[in-house]
């Protein structure tokens, strides 16, 4: 299994990750699964750290490759789904992460209700 981090997920392993639910830290843990973190979560994160909503100790992508976790790249492809997508969710980032998973077969995994309502394989955060 392909497992896609939301941000707030990503945040709480790198943290907190006793914050996740157990199912979400064995699935991140077993080496059968491989991790993807998308752009679209350094982003926001870059962003919210320049509006001094989040504090990082580090480079967020120094620790996730330390961690073996795998980057994914914002490709034309998931632009265009992104913004195909319906109107269920307002937020541009977790329409983004929505898109990729459904483009690339990825289970998103997430504590956000709202996603879910997309269809797409869902693991809870």
């Amino acid at each position: 299994m392909i497992l896609l981090l939301d941000t707030h997920v990503l945040l709480w392993w790198l943290a907190t990750p006793e914050e996740l639910v157990e199912g979400a830290r064995k699935a991140i843990e077993s080496p059968t699964n491989d991790v993807v973190v998308s752009a679209a979560s350094i982003w926001e994160m870059a962003i919210k750290q320049s509006l001094g909503k989040l504090s990082l100790p580090g480079d967020p992508v120094e620790a996730i490759t330390a961690l073996g976790f795998h980057l994914l790249p914002i490709t034309a492809a998931h632009g265009w789904r992104a913004g195909r997508l319906p109107p269920l969710h307002r937020d541009p980032f977790d329409r983004l992460l929505v898109a990729q998973a459904d483009s690339e077969s990825l289970v998103l995994v997430t504590r956000d209700r709202d996603i879910p309502r997309y269809g797409i394989p869902v693991l809870p955060g």
